[in-house]
């Protein structure tokens, strides 16, 4: 079973990784605001990044990552309702809950 946890973690780490690669520094929001392609890239990282968390809280309950509950449902407002996501909410999640889920990643992946 650890292995499963090490391998979503990666795929949440890597997802992270991909995002921030594009979006460089410095981040411009209305830059990433016209460019479709980047903005749909960051929302596919964001579903992988849900999926793989729900499959950690379906395995390991017990588990402590912030937000785990609102990432899952991210996901699936992505995935079930794509037109009801702003921009601004995806921007938010990058900006600000991005980087404290990428240290809670690796500190756990330190553990395990």
């Amino acid at each position: 079973m650890q292995e499963e946890l090490q391998v979503w973690l990666e795929d949440i780490e890597k997802a992270i990784l991909e995002i921030n690669e594009f979006l460089p520094e410095p981040r411009i929001f209305t830059e990433f605001q016209k460019d479709l392609k980047t903005k749909r890239a960051v929302e596919r990282n964001i579903e992988i990044i849900g999926e793989a968390m729900s499959r950690i809280l379906k395995t390991y309950p017990d588990i402590s990552i912030s937000d785990s509950r609102k990432i899952v449902d991210t996901r699936n407002r992505i995935i079930h309702g794509y037109d009801s996501v702003s921009d601004d909410v995806i921007w938010l999640i990058v900006i600000k809950y991005l980087p404290i889920l990428h240290k809670e990643i690796i500190d756990l992946k330190g553990k395990n």
